[in-house]
């Protein structure tokens, strides 16, 4: 049943998604359009969304204990990362997400650091720079 009310709670937000990425306007000469990749990711969540409701677990089990405070903490970072993103600007709030998110998987701080920092500024010329989305640069502080 779990799996059900799941697969519901993600189908409804994949519809959500996909209805409310026709609003998004970006100021870069992509000829379908800005909202054609959210579009498109909305499509391939709403089918596996079925599959939970259509074919789910027989007998599903929950996380409990350090797993679900894991998962919990990942959600609260994902969410922290979409907040902070304007007001930090997307490298240091794409240094921060990375950082914390490599702590979650269990890596060692000197690791998750290293990974930030190559990570951020990567991203930020990977999306800002090649793909002309427009990304804040710095803190609006």
């Amino acid at each position: 049943m779990s799996d059900r009310i799941a697969g519901l709670l993600f189908l409804a937000l994949s519809i959500w998604y996909g209805m409310t990425a026709g609003n998004y306007e970006a100021g870069f000469g992509d000829p379908l359009g800005p909202a054609a990749f959210p579009r498109i990711l909305a499509v391939p969540a709403a089918l596996l969304s079925l599959g939970l409701i259509l074919r789910p677990d027989p007998d599903p089990t929950w996380s409990r204990g350090v797993i679900l405070g894991r998962q919990v903490a990942t959600i609260a970072v994902l969410i922290a990362y979409a907040l902070l993103l304007d007001p930090l600007g997307f490298p240091i709030a794409t240094f921060a997400a990375v950082l914390l998110l490599a702590k979650l998987i269990g890596t060692s701080w000197l690791k998750a650091g290293a990974a930030a920092i190559i990570m951020a500024p990567l991203l930020f010329v990977l999306f800002d720079v090649l793909l002309g989305l427009p990304l804040p640069l710095s803190p609006s502080i």
